[in-house]
C-alpha cells in the first residue's frame, strides 16, 4: 500500500453547503415532480360507453346505485341506494345533450322524460343493481348513439336508433332464453 498524500485544509463539508445542497434538491424535486399525480384513482370522464363500469368502480358505488343527470347532462348526482340522498358526482362528465331512450310496450322507440330534480328537467336516470345488471337504454348525443345493455355485453356505438332498437330486441329475446347461458 501506498500512504495517502498528506492534505492540508479541510476534511468535510460545512453545514451551510449541505444546507444549499439540500435546499437545491428540494428546489428540482418540487419543481420537477408537482405536476405529476396519480391518474390510477381518478376515474375517467363519464361517456356512453364506460357509464356503467366508471359508476360501478366509483367509490360511491356499494352494490346498488342511481344515477341522475340534469342541466342537458351537465350536472349529474348519485345515490348509493333509496334511502340515501343524491350526492353531486364531482368527477368530469361528458354526456352533454344526451338523450335516453327504452322500448314501449309495443317495441316502439320512446324518449324517456323521467321528471324534474331540484326544478330542472331530469335527462338521465340510471340504476345499477347488486347482480351486475343496469337499467337498459339507448343514448344519444353529439358524438353518436349508444346501445346499453342491462345484463351482458358491453355499451356499443351504433350508427342508427333503429339498430339501436335490433340490438334491444335481441338482447331481451338472449334474455328470455336465459337457460341458454348455463
Amino acid at each position: 500500500m501506498f500512504p495517502l498524500p498528506f492534505r492540508s485544509g479541510r476534511y468535510a463539508f460545512s453545514l451551510l453547503e449541505l444546507l444549499i445542497v439540500i435546499m437545491i434538491v428540494s428546489l428540482v424535486y418540487f419543481l420537477g415532480f408537482s405536476g405529476v399525480e396519480k391518474e390510477i384513482n381518478r376515474p375517467k370522464a363519464l361517456t356512453p360507453l364506460n357509464l356503467k363500469s366508471t359508476i360501478t368502480h366509483s367509490k360511491l358505488f356499494s352494490g346498488e346505485a342511481t344515477l341522475l343527470c340534469i342541466n342537458q347532462c351537465k350536472n349529474c348526482y348519485l345515490r348509493e341506494n333509496l334511502n340515501m340522498p343524491f350526492e353531486a358526482y364531482d368527477n368530469k362528465i361528458d354526456l352533454l345533450g344526451t338523450k335516453a331512450y327504452t322500448l314501449n310496450a309495443y317495441n316502439e322507440l320512446t324518449e324517456l322524460e323521467p321528471g324534474r330534480y331540484q326544478d330542472q328537467k331530469i335527462c338521465l336516470e340510471m340504476h345499477f343493481y347488486k347482480n351486475g345488471s343496469a337499467t337498459q337504454l339507448i343514448l344519444e348525443n353529439q358524438h353518436g348513439i349508444y346501445f346499453l345493455p342491462a345484463f351482458f355485453g358491453e355499451p356499443q356505438k351504433i350508427d342508427s336508433l333503429e339498430e339501436a332498437k335490433r340490438l334491444w330486441l335481441s338482447d331481451s329475446k338472449a334474455v328470455m332464453n336465459r337457460g341458454d347461458f348455463y
